[in-house]
């Protein structure tokens, strides 16, 4: 950061927050791309498709958003996937995102998709990982919205599947950097899928997982040292070993925290109770994420209001550091990464 811009953050006034949250470029490393499947969409899916859903509308549909817990709401992720059957149906979701990402001066976004939920229903990979392709090779060249594809193993099933999964994956290896974990956190530890990340490892892939948001901390741990992530998913949970909070700071390792999913899924009661603003001032490389936007009731910046408006301890310091921290964490170039930061200390050199 260059020192004139350090010595700036601490005048500019909360009234400029709204428009330095709205204009500055951020990363968005934690996006289940399923997960931004808006009722509407999935109601033109269905007829497309001929797929008969369970809801009579998309007002009924919206009206079961009532979760109680992650496995609630997956019951109803898992429902509204069962739309997506074609290549197109795969391009439209994963376009509808990128234009509300764009909106959101999003500059890149590092998308996770869930290969096993479509396959299963027998969806053909290639349908899945060619329409998200597409997709975002359309983003970049209408958007200029860089992105990137994650396979995710869903963590409810058996390791021999993900492993399956991974093998069915390599012949598409050129179109997606890397693997993580998700689904039902609770019962599935991370050390139930050691081989396939070793394996994925080996191949060079990047490596991510969620742990410690319904999982305990130790989650966290064994997601580094035993499947040897570079970014953990959520972590929120860290907080419950003074000791790992402390590792986290110290290595850096990013965390994508997701605050309205947090709250949607009462992980927390309300904003004013996360504990991202700790985080932060623990010196941990936290990052802000929407999950499951369709889902969770928000977007990019729309999460950004959330926790400025809840957290009002929080200022423009901590804007630009959450910002940077998403630019530092993507896996993108580190070229692309200095002309990402380069806009982020012009937006807020230009306020006050």
């Amino acid at each position: 950061m260059p020192l004139e811009l350090a010595s700036r953050l601490d005048k500019i006034g909360r009234d400029e927050l709204p428009r330095l949250l709205r204009d500055m470029p951020k990363c968005e490393l934690h996006i289940h791309i399923e997960g931004s499947l808006e009722p509407e969409l999935i109601f033109a899916l269905a007829q497309r498709n001929g797929v008969a859903l369970a809801y009579p509308s998309v007002e009924a549909l919206r009206d079961a958003y009532a979760f109680t817990d992650l496995q609630s709401f997956l019951d109803i992720y898992y429902a509204g996937a069962s739309v997506l059957l074609k290549e197109e149906d795969f391009f439209d979701m994963a376009m509808a995102y990128f234009r509300k990402a764009a909106a959101d001066n999003v500059v890149h976004a590092e998308l996770f998709f869930d290969p096993q939920t479509h396959t299963d229903r027998g969806v053909p990979f290639k349908t899945v990982i060619d329409g998200l392709t597409r997709a975002s090779e359309t983003a970049q060249r209408e958007l200029g919205l860089s992105s990137a594809l994650i396979l995710c193993f869903l963590r409810h099933l058996s390791e021999e599947a993900a492993l399956a999964t991974l093998e069915e994956a390599l012949p598409y290896r050129d179109q997606f950097i890397g693997v993580g974990l998700d689904s039902s956190e609770r019962g599935h530890p991370p050390e139930k899928f050691a081989r396939v990340f070793a394996r994925c490892r080996e191949l060079g892939l990047h490596l991510v997982a969620h742990a410690g948001e319904e999982g305990p901390a130790e989650y966290i741990e064994t997601a580094l040292d035993l499947l040897k992530v570079e970014r953990i998913d959520h972590g929120v949970r860290c907080v419950e070993k003074p000791a790992l909070v402390e590792r986290l700071a110290a290595e850096q390792v990013p965390l994508t925290v997701c605050p309205l999913s947090n709250i949607k899924l009462c992980v927390f009661s309300s904003m004013d109770q996360h504990n991202i603003g700790a985080l932060l001032e623990a010196g941990l490389k936290v990052t802000v994420n929407s999950d499951d936007p369709a889902y969770f009731g928000g977007y990019m910046n729309e999460n950004f209001d959330a926790v400025f408006n809840g957290l009002p301890q929080l200022g423009p310091r901590h804007a630009y550091q959450l910002a940077l921290n998403s630019i530092e964490a993507s896996f993108a170039s580190d070229e692309a990464k200095s002309a990402w930061v380069e806009k982020l200390d012009r937006v807020f050199a230009d306020a006050g």
